[in-house]
């Protein structure tokens, strides 16, 4: 990939809100997972999901430890990384969680300010800045620790013209590869154990400035049999939201309480990214394989009269089993993947807002319901 192509299709080049918080970040930078073949998981994404291959570290480019490939579609960079030994923290990783997300990495202006400025408010450190230097620039990092195994790690990038960083090669997908018009990262949840929400919805106003945005009780989610208890945290310019799960009393287990058991701790529980043409994502997602949560045709005999006239074509949001809501800025249109991955942890969330800033509150209930008969079939609820 050269500079001048690097720099057309390169996401983070977009203009930068003003600063109007005390740790401003400009963006999602990528999200790293550990996998127990980063090989095989990287032609996953790009035939599935239609990631094209950008980058990639390993033996061959001088690491001698891992494999990382990094794959791309419009403003979404995912890291997949595999080690080379059983011993390797990262194997270690990928036996207590299986495939999970370990990195949210954030893009800002100054990491090692970011870091500095989030030690001193009480994060723990995980690793020191440091500076990656090769032909095309330099990048500068540094990572804190949070909820679980989890990192943030803070990336400046400012004057690096690579693929992706230092100690990475410029690397095409083997394949074709059709994007299916995934555009960025909306939000990525974390599922904590027990009682821990609201330690971790203070640590990100306490280190990091985030605001609260929303709170969701077990009152607004819940089923005949589970609970679940939610608060969103967002930064300043709104690019960055977190919300954060906990369980809630209900009869049987819940989907978090699933999440942990499998996961061995806390984690990602899902990312959230964003289309403009919902109807075309999924329908390219379902061809490719990708399977969904479903949700039973009586959900839509009220949508019309929940939400109200929307610009799609009701019976092709039907047709795809796409879940729709309102709030008072609009409306968006929601799917749910079921795990990407044998355990029943991570999964993704399609969504397209019309205005809308809100999570889908009025189709938690159906969404529930339809984890709940997934759970029913793996014997865990």
């Amino acid at each position: 990939m050269t500079k001048n192509n690097y720099h057309a299709n390169h996401s983070y080049k977009r203009s930068k809100p003003p600063v109007t918080d005390s740790f401003p970040i400009n963006g999602t930078d990528y999200i790293e997972f550990y996998c127990g073949n980063a090989k095989q998981s990287a032609i996953y994404y790009q035939n599935a999901f239609g990631y094209k291959l950008v980058a990639y570290c390993g033996p061959e480019t001088g690491v001698r430890d891992r494999a990382s490939y990094v794959l791309q579609q419009d403003k979404i960079r995912l890291v997949l990384t595999s080690a080379m030994s059983p011993e390797h923290e990262i194997s270690q990783h990928v036996l207590r969680h299986g495939d999970g997300v370990k990195v949210l990495a954030l893009w800002v202006d100054d990491a090692e300010k970011a870091y500095n400025t989030a030690v001193e408010r009480g994060a723990i450190s995980a690793i020191a800045p440091e500076t990656r230097k090769d032909e095309y620039g330099e990048v500068k990092m540094a990572s804190i620790r949070t909820y679980g195994d989890t990192l943030h790690t803070f990336v400046e990038r400012s004057n690096y013209q690579g693929p992706f960083m230092p100690g990475y090669i410029a690397r095409e997908s083997a394949i074709e590869v059709k994007p299916v018009g995934l555009k960025f990262v909306d939000h990525c949840v974390g599922n904590v154990e027990l009682g821990d929400m609201n330690k971790w919805v203070k640590f990100y106003q306490d280190v990091m400035g985030f605001k609260l945005l929303i709170t969701f009780d077990d009152k607004d989610i819940s089923t005949e049999y589970t609970a679940l208890m939610s608060k969103v945290v967002s930064n300043g310019n709104g690019f960055i939201k977190f919300p954060i799960n906990e369980p809630a009393k209900g009869k049987k287990k819940s989907q978090i309480e699933e999440y942990i058991e499998f996961y061995h701790g806390a984690g990602v529980q899902h990312i959230a990214v964003a289309t403009d043409n919902i109807i075309h994502t999924v329908g390219e997602l379902r061809k490719r394989g990708v399977e969904f949560l479903h949700v039973p045709d009586t959900y839509y005999e009220t949508v019309g009269e929940r939400v109200g006239k929307i610009a799609e074509d009701m019976n092709e949001i039907q047709r795809l089993n796409i879940l729709v809501d309102r709030d008072e800025d609009g409306y968006l249109l929601q799917i749910f993947t079921k795990p990407v991955q044998d355990r029943p942890t991570v999964f993704y969330e399609i969504i397209q807002r019309a205005g809308a800033k809100s999570f889908g509150k009025g189709n938690f209930k159906a969404l529930f319901e339809a984890i709940e008969r997934e759970q029913a079939v793996r014997g865990t609820l």
